[in-house]
């Protein structure tokens, strides 16, 4: 476990201390495209975080790699040389896509082609774990179908969710943590070497989104892009193909001589990995909405709209940061609720949970107007709104006085600014951002 930690924490601190002169850079290179009628911000940021992202996860291989437990992995398997392939591959046509934005059917094919870069070196499903049956193996064509076919959706899903700042790295964080707490069980409780990758892949992954998300958290300084969405999306398909596909249910000897009912206890993450609808449950719902929402309009699937859950949430009154913890509650909830139960899906209190947990969300969902207000003894903690209308109608009145604006003004409508504006969120590489000063200077 440390070791797995240790890598963590370097492939964050490596994305973390990428993230501000890959900003620069991106500004330099005019990474920075205008304000598109679907966009949520309102000023030009630039994109092209996943290059900080992709040195990371390159960060935390080669770490793994010089560890005495971990070495022993890039020994016996090929699989993280495999990774590592395929995702230089997804990164540089994300890059190629933040710059030119290139053809929607060129993203699609060069998706497929990193996905096939993978199975030529063996990262690949062999058998399927099927309820009633057991293990099912699968010809060379079959495995190399059914792996495209989930690293093609894994990557979409997460690049369709990817619309709010902070969203996907989180939401991606959130299934990378469930996903390893399981492969890490596979792997030291059953002794099972072949979750060893799984696990690792995992373990980088939570790196790259934690590294990522200071910088990305509303209001964001920069956006992963699709060099980024597609690489986390990338990663996030291979834990699921090299856990789900290589390592034999029946070597967990849940009961033993049946394989069958091995099977059936390993289901509730086994198929749904697969799938995958539990692990990035919110993403792929996501993405099936679009797709029939624009085919049934008449549009092509890839056509871009502002009908995705995250807007959703947005037009029924939630704020941003709200709208983005609403999805982090239902992504935590499927993840973490479908791991819960393939530990003991006997238990009644696991179901019960997730009930009472949904009738909460749900509530959420119904109350987008609801500020919660804290105790007077810990508003010196909170941010001004969630303080009491007192304390917040002193900060607006201080903020105001700064600006040399009276309290009694009409609301002024915020514009879309063009990009090379000075001053605006992302245009110029240094300096201070006016909402974060206004803030300090409020406390």
């Amino acid at each position: 476990m440390r070791e797995y930690l240790l890598t963590l924490c370097i492939t964050a601190a490596v994305t973390y201390l990428l993230t501000g002169p890959v900003r620069k850079f991106a500004i330099v290179a005019g990474a920075m495209p205008e304000i598109r009628a679907r966009d949520v911000h309102r000023e030009p940021t630039p994109r092209l975080g996943g290059i900080a992202m992709f040195f990371g996860l390159c960060a935390g291989l080669l770490v793994a790699d010089h560890l005495t437990n971990l070495n022993q992995l890039f020994e016996k398997s090929n699989e993280p040389r495999a990774l590592l392939s395929g995702a230089a591959l997804i990164w540089l046509i994300g890059v190629l896509d933040d710059k030119f934005e290139i053809d929607a059917l060129i993203k699609l094919g060069g998706q497929m082609i990193a996905a096939g870069v993978m199975v030529m070196q063996g990262l690949t499903i062999l058998w399927l774990p099927i309820p009633g049956v057991g293990s099912v193996a699968l010809t060379q064509w079959q495995g190399t179908l059914l792996t495209v076919a989930l690293v093609v959706i894994t990557i979409n899903a997460v690049n369709f969710v990817d619309g709010l700042d902070g969203l996907a790295a989180g939401m991606v964080c959130i299934a990378a943590a469930a996903f390893f707490l399981y492969a890490y069980r596979i792997w030291y409780s059953y002794g099972i070497e072949a979750a060893a990758p799984a696990t690792l892949f995992s373990a980088i992954l939570m790196g790259m989104c934690l590294g990522f998300l200071p910088h990305n958290m509303h209001p964001a300084r920069i956006f992963m892009g699709d060099s980024g969405s597609m690489l986390i999306g990338l990663v996030l398909a291979a834990g699921a193909i090299s856990v789900t596909g290589q390592v034999d249910p029946d070597a967990l000897k849940l009961f033993a001589g049946s394989e069958k009912e091995a099977v059936h206890q390993t289901v509730p993450v086994y198929i749904p990995l697969l799938l995958p609808l539990t692990i990035i449950a919110v993403p792929a719902a996501d993405l099936i909405l679009a797709i029939v929402r624009r085919t049934w309009r008449g549009q092509s699937p890839f056509a871009a709209d502002r009908g995705h859950l995250h807007h959703r949430l947005l037009e029924i009154g939630h704020s941003h940061s709200r709208a983005v913890l609403i999805m982090y509650f239902w992504s935590a909830l499927i993840a973490f609720g479908a791991l819960t139960y393939s530990v003991n899906s006997a238990s009644m209190w696991i179901v019960l949970s997730v009930v009472i947990l949904s009738t909460i969300g749900l509530v959420l969902l119904l109350l987008p107007r609801f500020t919660p207000r804290t105790p007077r003894w810990a508003e010196a903690v909170v941010p001004p709104r969630y303080r009491r209308r007192r304390a917040s109608a002193a900060v607006r009145d201080a903020s105001a006085a700064e600006t040399g604006e009276s309290s009694g003004d009409a609301p002024v409508e915020r514009t879309p600014v063009a990009a090379g504006v000075s001053g605006v969120n992302g245009a110029t590489a240094v300096g201070s951002r006016a909402r974060l000063a206004d803030r300090s200077r409020s406390r």
